[in-house]
């Protein structure tokens, strides 16, 4: 059974900081495809935060450039997402997925038929 499983969320104040880690079973996290990061505030729709590709290069949604940084520890697996400088606006349930393409999609879109693995999710939030 394959599984990704968020940890690391919690509460902060504005300008802090966190890292939440994703671990996998299988291929789930496997350094050749995309693997993300995504996030789903209340109300709104679920939004791609970071990618990174089968060849290690990452992208980032606009509103975290300079702050987030994506990365993947291949000998775990594990995929992590350090937080800097966190925002009200940060506020979110953060989802981490994978993708059976070497290539993160344009966008980052939250679709099944994009990234058809998906962790549960955990907490952060932003005061």
């Amino acid at each position: 059974h394959v599984q990704l499983v968020e940890s690391g969320g919690g509460s902060v104040e504005t300008g802090g900081s966190l890292t939440l880690s994703c671990t996998g079973s299988g291929i789930s996290l496997s350094s050749a495809f995309c693997v993300g990061w995504f996030r789903q505030a209340p109300g709104k729709k679920r939004e791609g935060v970071a990618g990174i590709n089968g060849d290690g290069s990452t992208t980032y949604a606009d509103s975290v450039v300079g702050r987030f940084a994506i990365s993947q520890d291949n000998a775990k697996p594990t995929l992590y997402l350090q937080m800097n400088n966190l925002k009200p606006e940060d506020t979110a349930m953060y989802y981490c997925a994978a993708s059976l393409s070497a290539y993160c999609p344009p966008g980052l879109p939250p679709r099944s038929a994009s990234f058809p693995r998906w962790g549960q999710g955990t907490q952060v939030t932003v005061s």
